[in-house]
C-alpha cells in the first residue's frame, strides 16, 4: 500500500457527476487513487460503481467535473488513447482468435512487430501459468483459464492502471478464491494500480488496500478493509458490510461509559477515542458485530445481554452464523465456530442468551 499522505494521486475524480436523463448515477464524486494501490469500489446494484469505472475507462463521459490521470484532464480523451485497459465481467475474448492471438491483440493495435508480439504474449502466458494453452481455441478453455487469458491480454501492454469490472462473478466458488490469489500476487509483483468493482465483500476485503463503499451515486465511506468492517461511519455501511446487529437508542447516562436505552433493553457502551462524543439525550445507532457476541445457555453476568430464540443457522466452513429472534421480534445474529455451536445443541425454538463487551460496541450518530 503506497503512502497516500505523501504521494500525488495517479487518478483524481473532482466533483464528477454523471446524469442519465434526470437520474444522477454518480453525484459529485471526489476520489483520489494512488499509484500501486489495489482499490475496490463496492456497493449494491445501481450504486454507481460500474458507471464510475466506465468514466475512468473513457466509455462514459462525465456530465460535470473532471477526471485526471497523472495530473492531466482526460474527460474528452478516447478510451483507446487512455491506457486504462479493462477486464470485463463477460471477459469479451475474441472467439475467432486463439489464446496467444487474443493476448497479442492490444500489441497488434499498437503496431508492435509480429515477433515482439509473440514473445511478449508468451511471457505473459507463462507468468499466468497457461503457456501450454497458447494455440488452443477460446471455446476449449475452462472459466478460470479464460479469466487468465483476459488478464494476460490486459496486462501485456504493461499499463500503469488496470480496471476490473466484477471479473470473478461468473466463476465457481473454488475458482474465485484461486483467482483472488492470482490477482493479489500479480498486483503486488507488478506494482500496477488495480481499480476493482465488485458487490462481493469477501473479494474486496481479501485483495484491496482500500475500499470505497457507494450508495445511490455517492461515496459513503473510504478506508482499509479493517476500518470499514470495524468502524462503519453510517447506518448504511453498517448494514451493508459485515454481519452487524444494529439498534437505535438514546443516551441515558454519559461519561467514559455510556448507558443507551433501546427497544430491546438498556446497554453500556465504551466509545473509542476516535468516536464522536455523545451527550445525554443523543440518539444513536449501536452496532454489535455478530463475531463479537457470545452465546450461553444460562443468564450471563453482564448488562449487555439479550434473550434469543434460535431460528436457523448458516454454515460456512468452520464458522456458523446463528440467526435468532429477540423477545420483541427483532433479529439478532451471532457468529461462532461450528464445533463450539455443536456443544450447545440448539434446535429451532431453543432459547439462549447473547452477550457482548461494552468496548466491542461501535456507535454511529443517528444522522450518519
Amino acid at each position: 500500500m503506497p503512502n497516500t499522505s505523501e504521494a500525488r494521486p495517479l487518478v483524481s475524480f473532482e466533483g464528477v457527476t454523471k446524469h442519465y436523463g434526470t437520474v444522477a448515477a454518480v453525484h459529485a464524486m471526489d476520489l483520489d487513487i494512488y499509484a500501486g494501490e489495489f482499490l475496490a469500489l463496492m456497493g449494491p446494484s445501481g450504486c454507481g460503481k460500474t458507471t464510475s469505472l466506465r468514466m475512468l475507462a473513457g466509455l462514459e463521459e462525465p456530465t460535470e467535473g473532471e477526471i485526471r490521470l497523472d495530473g492531466k484532464r482526460i474527460n474528452e480523451i478516447d478510451s483507446a488513447d487512455r491506457d486504462t485497459p479493462m477486464v470485463w465481467q463477460s471477459l469479451a475474448l475474441f472467439p475467432f482468435l486463439n489464446v496467444r492471438q487474443n493476448v497479442e491483440f492490444g500489441l497488434k493495435m499498437r503496431k508492435i512487430p509480429s515477433r515482439d508480439r509473440q514473445q511478449r504474449a508468451m511471457e505473459w502466458l507463462e507468468r499466468l501459468e497457461i503457456a501450454d494453452l497458447a494455440e488452443r481455441d477460446i471455446s476449449q478453455l475452462s472459466g478460470g483459464q479464460r479469466q487468465r487469458v483476459a488478464l494476460a491480454r490486459s496486462l501485456v501492454t504493461e499499463p500503469r492502471i488496470l480496471l476490473l469490472d466484477e471479473p470473478l462473478s461468473a466463476l465457481d466458488a473454488n475458482l474465485v478464491v484461486k483467482m483472488q490469489g492470482v490477482l493479489s500476487r500479480l498486483q503486488k509483483e507488478l506494482g500496477i494500480t488495480f481499480v476493482y468493482v465488485t458487490h462481493s465483500q469477501s473479494e474486496a476485503f481479501a485483495m484491496s488496500d482500500r475500499v470505497v463503499i457507494m450508495s445511490q451515486g455517492r461515496i459513503e465511506q473510504i478506508g482499509s478493509p479493517k476500518t470499514i468492517y470495524r468502524n462503519p461511519t453510517s447506518r448504511f455501511v453498517a448494514d451493508f458490510v459485515g454481519s452487524n446487529n444494529i439498534f437505535c437508542g438514546t443516551v441515558s447516562k454519559e461519561g467514559a461509559t455510556l448507558q443507551v436505552n433501546t427497544s430491546v433493553g438498556c446497554f453500556s457502551c465504551s466509545p473509542s477515542n476516535d468516536e464522536k462524543i455523545f451527550t445525554m439525550g443523543s440518539t444513536l445507532n449501536m452496532v454489535i458485530s455478530a463475531d463479537l457476541a457470545q452465546i450461553s445457555l444460562t443468564t450471563p453476568q453482564t448488562a449487555n445481554q439479550v434473550r434469543c430464540r434460535f431460528i436457523s443457522e448458516e454454515f460456512v466452513g468452520s464458522i456458523v452464523t446463528v440467526f435468532a429472534e429477540l423477545e420483541n421480534g427483532a433479529d439478532f445474529k451471532v457468529q461462532v465456530r461450528q464445533r463450539d455451536l455443536a456443544d450447545f445443541g440448539l434446535k429451532a425454538g431453543s432459547v439462549f442468551y447473547a452477550s457482548w463487551k461494552s468496548a466491542d460496541v461501535h456507535l454511529i450518530g443517528e444522522s450518519a
